[in-house]
């Protein structure tokens, strides 16, 4: 009842402003075992309104944005391994009343004593309408058409968070990022917390320019909030139940002149190996963008190798997650550049909407690759680790088992 008034008298305060309706979003980003942060975007300035509660009692809890057409609500006071319900109002197109609310749920991630985690993992979101034929004929939008299909399949999953190889544009601007990745996975989106590696696209086509700097804080740093760390959005990391992600960024070795370093002395490097070395016995999955092993068109990152394999390696990581080719490709667990049961094992999620590549090197490192669109879905049960990658068209193309 006490939420209802408080309802009322921010409605009447707001019973004249404009209706809006909410064109981005809702989508969860930053979850940890006590907190989570819910963002969406309206069309007018208008103020909003968000209920949550430990699922099924959705409106336990009330807060309100100020009017504006940027919303973030952070919710504190969660519990670990719980889920949540959520619920966003806005004014209706009379303004006399509220519009239906946008639902979507969300989990808090895990404490250390539990052992299961369920991931969905996809990369390369991004690709541009397809330009029409010299006589005006248009052209299907065979991109447009994959985001959709593999965002019907993903939903269908159990999952706790979705994670981003990088590239959610084709342009890397926020102008673009609607169409290409809110609008289509807008109900994956609701209900599964994002956490995203960058890539060369999220600094923008003029990358290698020093003039660049603002690009990625204009395009999407202002619009997502990733865990904490000294370097956040570029790197960090977060741990649930048993495991420890740990999101890199490698686009220095893509051009991008304002990336963190990721030589021997870099900071990046540094937090790296403090953040390996701190997790102790739990998983050590990596997630990064340019690929340390790729027989794909684009190929293996050579600076992203140096660096980086050893160290991998050194620290016990069990699966690098990276993008840069427009395929999917496995690799057998690698160590000291030969396939090697203690290695670790590279999986490239690198095209869910631009057309696929074919394989143009050749490497023994290779264990499986496909052309085809596709995303993975992931799950950690104790020790064992169980990755299935799909199509767009809901083929199953791999299936991985790794264990601790």
């Amino acid at each position: 009842m006490k939420n209802f008034f408080l309802f009322l008298l921010l409605f009447s305060v707001a019973a004249e402003a404009e209706a809006a309706q909410i064109i981005r979003g809702p989508y969860i980003e930053d979850p940890t075992q006590t907190t989570a942060i819910i963002k969406w975007q309206t069309d007018e300035r208008t103020p909003a309104w968000l209920e949550y509660g430990p699922a099924p009692r959705c409106n336990q809890i009330m807060t309100v944005t100020p009017e504006g057409t940027q919303h973030k609500a952070i919710l504190y006071g969660l519990v670990p391994n719980q889920d949540f319900c959520y619920r966003v109002y806005v004014n209706n197109a009379a303004g006399d009343g509220v519009q239906e609310p946008v639902s979507g749920t969300f989990r808090t991630l895990y404490s250390a004593e539990r052992k299961v985690v369920n991931f969905l993992a996809l990369g390369a979101t991004g690709e541009d309408i397809p330009t029409p034929l010299p006589d005006g004929t248009l052209v299907t939008d065979e991109a447009a058409q994959s985001r959709s299909q593999l965002a019907a399949l993903m939903e269908q999953e159990e999952s706790d968070f979705l994670i981003h190889t990088g590239n959610i544009t084709h342009s890397g601007l926020n102008a673009d990022a609607d169409r290409e990745f809110f609008e289509p996975f807008k109900n994956v989106l609701a209900k599964n917390p994002l956490f995203v590696a960058l890539g060369p696209n999220e600094y923008g086509p003029d990358r290698e320019n020093r003039e660049s700097k603002s690009f990625l804080r204009t395009n999407y740093s202002r619009y997502h909030d990733m865990s904490w760390s000294n370097a956040t959005p570029k790197y960090y990391s977060f741990d649930t139940a048993n495991a420890r992600f740990i999101f890199l960024d490698t686009n220095i070795a893509e051009g991008a002149v304002w990336a963190p370093e990721i030589g021997e002395d870099s900071a990046q490097v540094k937090w790296l190996k403090s953040t390996l070395a701190s997790a102790g016995e739990k998983w050590k999955i990596v997630v990064m963008n340019a690929p340390a092993y790729s027989t794909g068109a684009r190929g293996t990152n050579n600076e992203v190798a140096l660096n980086l394999i050893k160290i991998f390696e050194d620290y016990r990581v069990k699966l690098v997650i990276q993008g840069g080719d427009a395929n999917y490709e496995r690799t057998f667990p690698m160590y000291r550049g030969e396939p090697n049961p203690r290695g670790v094992t590279y999986v490239t999620l690198g095209t869910a909407a631009p057309a696929p590549s074919k394989r143009v090197h050749s490497d023994s490192s290779t264990a499986r690759f496909v052309a085809s669109r596709h995303y993975a879905a992931g799950k950690i049960v104790d020790r064992k680790l169980t990755l299935k990658v799909y199509s767009d068209l809901g083929k199953e193309l791999d299936t991985v088992e790794i264990y601790l």
